[in-house]
Formats: C-alpha cells, structure tokens, sequence
C-alpha cells in the first residue's frame, strides 16, 4: 500500500491511481502542459493554475530536504495522478489525463506524510478519452484488462485458502500461504488501490493513523509472526475475504486508460523502492522480496500490453526496457529460496544497494512510457 492518508484515498475511485514520469515526450504546453512545480519543505508553488481538459503535465522539483509526492486531486479527494519518492534535488514529471472540467486541487507532500500543501487548480472543457480513438491503445488496455482478471481469479481461492488457514488455526500453514495470496494483489496493486474505500481495510499498515482500524493482510501477519492468533483473528480473517469478494466484483468496472497502465506501471516500481526494499512493507513476516516480485511482474504486465505502442512510437524503448527487466529478473533470482524468497533479514546493505540500483535503472525507462503513449 502507498504511503497515502485515508481521506486520500477513501473516494479514489474509477481508474489506477496514476504515477508520475520523465517523459522524453513533453507534452504541448498549449495543450496543457508542462506546468512546472516547484517542491519544497514548505512550499508548493505551480506556475498555472488551469488547464484544458485532456492531457496535463507536470514538471515537478523537489528543492527541499525532504522526499516529496506530488498529487492532482478531483473533488471529493479521488486521485487523478501522482508522483512518489521524488528525492531532493530531483525532477519528475507526472502526465495526467483529466478528460472532464472541473475543480481539481493539486499537493505536494513533504516527508510523503499528511494532506500536503494545497492549491486550486481549474480544468476547463472537455476532452475525449485516449482509448476512444486509438485501436491499438484500446487493444492495449483490453490486453490488460484480461491480466487484471486473470490475477484476480487467482486472488480470490489462494486469500481463501489462507483465511481458512487462519481460521482453523494453522498457523505455519497460514505463514506459508500469506505471501503467496498476496502475489497476486501486489501485481494489481494500482489497480486495487483506485478502490480507496477497500484499499486501507485490505492492505493497510499499523502506521498508527488515528481512527482507521488495523486489518487485512498485515494485521494477520503481525498475529501470525508476532502476537500468535488473537480473540478477533478469525473475525479479521472473514473480513479479509469479504473485502476481496467485493475487489473481485468491482473490477470490471475499473476504467483503463492508456496512461493509466503506463503510470500504472511506475507507481509499482516506486512501490518497490519505498516499501519492499526498505523492508517496510511485511514488517512482521520478511517476506517483502515476495511482494518485489509481483510488483515487477505487474509493471512487466503493464508495459507488455502497450509494448506495440511503444515500439510503433519509440523503437529504442522497448529493448532498453527489455534489458532493464532482464537485468532485475536475473538480480532476484538471486535470492530464490525454493518457490518462494529469502527472508529481508537475511539482505546485507550491498544487497539493498543493488537492488535499489536495479529498480532505479528500470525505472528511468518506465518512466517514459507515459510520454510515449501520451505523444
């Protein structure tokens, strides 16, 4: 899960949350971009405050001395796009599609913590989606929609056997199932979390936010690896399937877009580098080069279906991405333990070290995609 605060993502709903990227590919300022940002530790000044609706970009620096985010917000908090762990000195670019005018808010986010540091931002006319008139965008997002289905069909029996693991009691039976379950959510991760009112009850974290309750997948790990089964485990345990009952019936209905599987595709990799590889995310249970896994394979599955795009429109991406992935691929494999992973407490720092270094040299490439597909 993103380190986002629950009004955040509470009514995030229809479409992936939508990452940021540097673009190679800027987007027509007269079209509405690039809008430059200037980060800070505390400020967060955008250099227009409107736009027409279609394809917006953002150009954002962070010149404080903190790690930033930067988020496009519709009424109500729905996320229209974000940027993560964009460290000091740092530049990203976050290209949005916003196809309908309104009253958007834009933030920046010091420290990755709270609401942010606020403006009004104005999107004027309207604008047709980009899967409405490109055949092979919309291929493209119909290719992934079916990997979207695909994992949640394997979500739904592999959650329940580890529910009626916990449920009866197994415990090294449910240690055993708990990170295989949470394969196939970490692959639709962007996906998983538009549905913001599912997304904290499934996979949220004991980060202490005052008045959500801890439940889902880390708060049966914590029972699990650390306080043994408690009086209500059971009880967690059913909600967890409910919860993933109703992801599974929801997700038809997720809008894709183009964009949204290129931001999509990004948003995974910072994932990995702002939970798995700081060992943050399976606190209790160490499993986190599970999920890194899965979280490749989704930005893999992602970029797979707008592969013929890319290649149309950049034929050096593609086989710098197919480089960039292969090099990771042969990095985890690394530390393969049987079907599954070594422990996070078994990594040294020159494990960490390369691993961030895999992930940051694929994600340079990944980060262009937005800018391709949007070009």
């Amino acid at each position: 899960m993103s380190r986002r605060t629950p009004a955040a993502v509470g009514v995030a709903v229809l479409g992936l949350a939508l990452a940021g990227c540097t673009s190679t590919a800027p987007v027509d300022a007269g079209a509405g971009g690039p809008i430059t940002v200037a980060a800070t530790d505390d400020a967060c000044d955008v250099s227009a405050t409107e736009a027409p609706a279609g394809t917006i970009s953002f150009d954002i620096t962070n010149g404080g001395s903190k790690v930033t985010e930067f988020y496009l917000y519709a009424t109500g908090g729905r996320i229209m796009g974000e940027v993560e762990n964009i460290g000091p000195g740092l530049s990203r670019q976050l290209i949005v599609e916003v196809p309908e005018g309104g009253t958007y808010e834009t933030a920046c986010k010091p420290g990755m913590v709270g609401d942010g540091i606020r403006g009004a931002f104005t999107v004027t006319g309207s604008a047709q989606r980009s899967v409405d008139t490109d055949t092979r965008l919309a291929e493209a997002t119909a290719g992934y929609q079916r990997y979207v289905n695909s994992q949640v069909e394997a979500l739904v029996p592999k959650t329940q056997e580890f529910v009626d693991a916990v449920v009866a009691g197994d415990v090294e039976g449910a240690k055993a199932l708990y990170p295989v379950a949470r394969t196939y959510w970490e692959r639709i991760e962007p996906v998983a979390e538009s549905f913001g009112d599912l997304d904290p009850r499934i996979d949220g974290r004991d980060d202490g936010e005052p008045g959500v309750e801890f439940t889902g997948f880390h708060r049966l790990e914590r029972d699990l690896w650390q306080d043994g089964l408690q009086p209500d485990s059971t009880a967690i345990a059913d909600m967890l399937m409910d919860d993933i009952t109703e992801l599974a019936n929801r997700v038809p209905s997720v809008e894709l877009t183009p964009l949204a599987l290129a931001n999509g595709a990004k948003e995974l990799l910072d994932e990995v580098a702002t939970g798995k590889i700081t060992g943050e995310e399976d606190r209790y249970s160490h499993t986190d080069l599970w999920d890194f896994r899965a979280n490749v394979d989704g930005s893999q599955g992602a970029i797979a279906a707008l592969r013929p795009v890319i290649d149309e429109r950049d034929p050096d991406l593609g086989p710098l991405l197919d480089e960039r992935f292969a090099a990771l691929d042969a990095l985890l494999e690394n530390y393969r333990d049987g079907d599954g992973f070594v422990l996070y407490t078994a990594l040294t720092p020159d494990d960490v070290k390369a691993m961030t270094e895999a992930v940051d040299a694929l994600g340079e490439p990944v980060s262009q995609v937005a800018g391709v597909v949007s070009s």
